[in-house]
């Protein structure tokens, strides 16, 4: 059985140059595009200016409204063989029409991260708990938990969501794939400015996004110690959407910078000597940490930071757990070369070792084969997917068309 026709739902147009999530969408593209898939991406949200030309990838884009049932005519006429997910969301609002309309369609959901986990860990560091001590059985868990359930593969990035998910929710495993971020070129120093040649700290991520925003508004606090001892150094601040909050936070005479959007991140990245991410909550693989690491640019972090990344390797970095060894790690990267070099050999020996594409690429493609040439077993093997499919179809499907005839009714 050959695969041809993808769709893709997207939450969003993928913005590759200013989120993670951006990246591992055309990642994904990228990997069905070898396989001459014919891909539809649909959002119900709009274009921006920092979104990839899908169109100019051979992509169509058609644009989706919620709650609306000309998404069933479309989905039939379109008949694929294949419908990603992008974030549990998004198969809530339009699975049961996939299910309805095409019920012999491969259903993948790509979680980008496991959202329950990260909202568990925010509301635990808002109490001031420990983020070990997060509520994972949350509301929001029991949403995306029944997602996963219903769709025929789902796809973790992380080692360690991986494990919780099959470990402490007992998730099959054989509904679960592990697909990380992937690089596909070799990383080594060579062609690389060396530690001399590069001079301040950086800290970057999307500023939409809650954990960086917490993220900077700890380096606010943490930073006046560092420059303490680094008088000439400066911190400088990347990130597109940034609230009024981190933009009043600029200050030249400190040193610390609010610079705005990076157009790109690969040359912003190589000018730095460290990277400084004081993350308290979050979920996933953080794509600032994977870009560094192929560029030879150290970072100091959390364990919430480096959660995911390892395995059996060292981080290209430190992983600190008190703000005075993070305050610690930054001026030792900063002032000593040495240290500096070795953090910087660790994290090409871990990119190498455990996010090359040729590692992940093929055993992916097979596993998507041997599911849709199976896909009434596969499923069968699954039964509570199918219960949960069964009876949420009928909830969401009814509240939709509730919704749909009250806005029809809104035009009379």
């Amino acid at each position: 059985m050959e695969l041809k026709k993808l769709l893709i739902i997207g939450h969003t147009f993928p913005e590759p140059n200013t989120t993670a999530a951006g990246s591992r969408m055309m990642q994904l593209i990228k990997l069905f595009k070898e396989e001459n898939y014919q891909i539809t991406f649909a959002s119900t949200a709009s274009v921006s200016e920092q979104s990839e030309n899908l169109e100019s990838l051979h992509i169509t884009i058609k644009n989706i409204r919620l709650n609306d049932a000309a998404f069933d005519a479309f989905i039939k006429k379109l008949n694929p063989e294949i419908v990603v997910f992008d974030r549990f969301v998004t198969e809530e609002q339009f699975g049961w029409r996939v299910a309805e309309q095409c019920p012999s369609t491969l259903k993948i959901l790509d979680t980008e991260d496991l959202h329950f986990l990260r909202k568990a860990r925010e509301e635990a560091v808002k109490k001031d708990s420990p983020v070990s001590k997060a509520n994972l059985f949350s509301d929001t868990a029991k949403r995306e938990l029944a997602s996963i359930l219903r769709c025929d593969l789902s796809l973790i990035i992380s080692d360690y969501e991986m494990e919780l998910l099959k470990h402490t929710f007992k998730i099959p495993e054989a509904i679960l794939y592990y697909l990380p971020l992937l690089i596909e070129q070799k990383v080594s120093k060579k062609q690389l400015p060396s530690f001399e040649e590069r001079e301040h700290f950086l800290a970057i991520g999307n500023l939409l996004h809650a954990p960086n925003v917490d993220s900077v508004l700890q380096l606010k606090q943490l930073w006046p110690k560092i420059r303490k001892q680094l008088p000439k150094a400066q911190l400088h601040i990347f990130g597109a959407y940034a609230p009024q909050k981190i933009q009043q936070l600029h200050n030249k005479n400190q040193g610390f910078l609010i610079k705005g959007w990076a157009e790109s991140t690969a040359v912003v990245m190589s000018k730095y000597r460290v990277q400084l991410a004081p993350l308290r909550f979050g979920a996933g693989l953080k794509g600032k940490f994977l870009d560094a690491m192929q560029l030879g640019l150290p970072s100091v972090t959390t364990p919430i930071g480096a959660e995911g990344f390892c395995g059996n390797f060292t981080f290209g970095g430190s992983v600190t757990t008190s703000k005075v060894e993070f305050i610690n790690s930054a001026i030792d990267f900063y002032k000593n070369e040495t240290s500096w070099e070795e953090a910087q050999k660790n994290g090409f020996q871990l990119v190498q070792n455990r996010f090359q594409k040729e590692l992940f690429a093929k055993d992916f493609k097979t596993r998507l084969l041997q599911i849709a040439r199976n896909l009434k077993k596969h499923r069968e093997l699954n039964f509570f997917g199918q219960i949960l499919q069964h009876h949420s179809l009928q909830s969401t499907k009814y509240l939709s068309k509730w919704i749909e005839s009250k806005e029809l009714n809104k035009n009379f």
